[in-house]
């Protein structure tokens, strides 16, 4: 028994023994996963707090931290004396951000009930959120009225994914006046994304909503958008700025200086009236642009706040086509203003002399022909040379001269003078007008060069058309003695505070170079007889004038008539009646100012667009407003 009982017990002390061994096994298991599991959160908590702490806490910056750009502002432009011709104005808009908006028709619908907000804006916000990341502002209400902002303001707590921005306007201040020239900006659209992509500036026009679309203010972009800045924001969870943390300011863009003389701007323009054309005056001396009238035109503000559809379709489809520059565009036969260019030509080539003299009939005919040329005067000019063919505008003289000299050497010479080719002005989209040649006829009509069309062309008839740019640049180059200079709109640039005003350079764009340099000299002479002579074509013009101007007039068919025919101007409806136009210079011993000007169907050049040219030259001299009785 007693031994029994102690096998009993040493059994028990064994078997405790071993469970005491298992629970220390287990115990030391148990301990050394809680103390791995200890060293690991220890490990990690030591990798946040100093390993990765810059890591976590940009990482942290960003969701409370944003870098805004800042659009720069737009450079001024001037006038020649200093008045403001587009300038930037306040404007406040209602801006949302689409990521913040659950329900944006329930948005517009409670914010209707204080500002108004048309189809047509609801369509743009479209547009524009479309071509937008969602985190990104997008205008829902532009150009909102100082009531709008103030009832806005007081309902302000109501919409937190909504602001008031504020920002500025393209303004014309002389509205229609000088749209041609200065042009309008507009909002960017896709192709000018893709420029600008192209050009490697999207980064400088992330915060810029409007660009140049036209005339200066499209030529000048590169000087007048400035440099992008940009500010580091703390935002709150609604992505509303807290504080301004860094800043670098935007550097505005450089205003821009034109040559445009005002008066004479508003002279040409209310002289011209309602009627279609153009007008450009230049100062042969150094290219620069005085005067630039297209006629009719349009109001660039339209363009600058956000023209709405149907009043572009009516600008683009209207008949009388306002938004074509018929300065640069405009393309027309030259008429008798083509006269003193081959004048010039016949004498460098020995063709003709001052004093050799054609009989004028009425009419010419070439040899073997029927057909009869008719001159405007039905009656003839009977003997005639050089100079009174200028004077009275002889077409029979300039039909004989153009055939003897021949389209090759017409095609030489007026390609000197700057025909057929764009002028180089500072501004794009300039047409290059048509100067016909052999080549061009058998390339674009398939057939041979005749013999009639190079006497047509003796009157600026037939296949050749100018701009009133290249007519303006041609007729300074008589002025000058040959020396065709590139016109220029911009006379200057200059900073913000109108520091460092820069001269813009006056390129020569070519030189003529005639065998005897008295022509020049001979042939404005008898351009000053076209004036002040009575039998001249414009006489009456030059009545009284107390300075001297050189001119030429110039009549351009635009329907034929029958040689057998009478051109009754009554019977013709307006828009097939005759362009009329005029070149001038002035003063003759020096000259100063060089004049084109082109009334299209104004009839005679003589009756209607020289007494323009008149009023200029006036105005000018005298800085009398048209209006003036003086």
């Amino acid at each position: 028994m007693r031994f029994f009982f102690r096998d009993q017990v040493e059994v028990i002390l064994k078997d405790r023994d071993k469970e005491s061994s298992i629970i220390k096994k287990r115990i030391f298991i148990v301990g050394s996963i809680i103390a791995l599991l200890i060293g690991g959160l220890i490990f990690g908590l030591f990798s946040l707090a100093v390993v990765q702490h810059e890591h976590y806490t940009t990482l942290s910056k960003t969701n409370r931290q944003k870098i805004l750009p800042i659009a720069p502002i737009r450079g001024l432009i001037y006038s020649n004396d200093g008045v403001v011709l587009a300038e930037n104005k306040p404007t406040y808009s209602l801006q949302v951000i689409p990521e913040k908006i659950d329900d944006i028709d329930n948005l517009i619908t409670r914010l209707r009930e204080i500002v108004h907000i048309d189809d047509e804006d609801i369509k743009k916000f479209q547009y524009l959120s479309s071509k937008k990341r969602r985190f990104e502002r997008v205008a829902l209400k532009e150009n909102l009225t100082e009531k709008e902002v103030a009832l806005f303001s007081v309902n302000r707590h109501l919409f937190s994914s909504v602001d008031v921005v504020e920002s500025f306007y393209r303004n014309y201040p002389l509205g229609k006046d000088l749209a041609h020239s200065i042009g309008y900006v507009s909002r960017i659209d896709e192709n000018d994304l893709e420029n600008i992509s192209e050009a490697g500036l999207s980064s400088n026009y992330i915060a810029t909503t409007h660009i140049g679309k036209l005339g200066i203010e499209k030529s000048y972009e590169s000087f007048l958008h400035g440099k992008v800045g940009y500010q580091k924001v703390e935002v709150n969870a609604e992505g509303r700025v807290i504080r301004i943390l860094e800043k670098t300011s935007p550097i505005s863009g450089n205003n821009i200086y034109l040559s445009i003389d005002l008066l004479l701007q508003k002279t040409a323009a209310e002289s011209l009236g309602d009627r279609k054309g153009a007008i450009v005056a230049m100062d042969p001396r150094s290219g620069n642009i005085l005067a630039f009238v297209s006629s009719p035109t349009y109001d660039p503000n339209q363009f600058s706040s956000g023209i709405n559809a149907a009043l572009y379709k009516s600008l683009l489809s209207s008949k009388n086509k306002p938004l074509v520059n018929r300065v640069i565009q405009g393309k027309y036969p030259p008429g008798s203003t083509i006269k003193p260019f081959l004048g010039l030509i016949a004498l460098d080539n020995e063709i003709r002399n001052l004093s050799d003299e054609v009989w004028c009939p009425g009419w010419f005919s070439l040899d073997g022909h029927d057909h009869r040329y008719r001159d405007w005067k039905k009656e003839g000019h009977g003997r005639t040379n050089l100079d009174k063919a200028i004077i009275e505008s002889c077409d029979v003289f300039f039909y004989k001269l153009a055939f003897r000299l021949g389209i090759d050497e017409i095609y030489r010479g007026l390609s000197d003078f700057g025909f057929g080719q764009v002028s180089g002005i500072d501004i794009t989209a300039e047409k290059n007008g048509l100067l016909p040649s052999r080549r061009w006829k058998k390339e674009n009509i398939k057939d041979p060069w005749f013999p009639g069309e190079t006497v047509i062309l003796g009157i600026g008839q037939g296949y050749a058309l100018a701009t009133p740019m290249q007519l303006v640049v041609a007729t300074a180059a008589i002025a000058n003695k040959g020396i065709l200079f590139e016109p220029k709109l911009v006379s200057g640039i200059s900073n913000q505070e109108g520091i460092g005003i820069t001269t813009t350079s006056n390129k020569i764009k070519n030189r003529i170079q005639l065998k005897n340099n008295s022509s020049w000299k001979e042939i404005l002479k008898s351009m000053q007889s076209v004036v002040h002579d009575t039998n001249g074509t414009a006489w009456k013009s030059g009545l009284n004038a107390e300075y001297n101007f050189a001119g030429k007039t110039g009549t351009a068919q635009i329907i034929g008539i029958d040689q057998e025919s009478e051109y009754k101007e009554e019977e013709i409806p307006d828009d097939l009646k005759d362009h009329a136009l005029f070149i001038a210079l002035a003063p003759v011993e020096q000259p100063e100012i060089a004049l084109a000007i082109v009334v299209e169907n104004g009839g005679g050049g003589s009756k209607t667009a020289a007494p323009i040219a008149r009023k200029m030259l006036d105005s000018y001299f005298f800085r009398k407003d048209s209006n003036s009785d003086e």
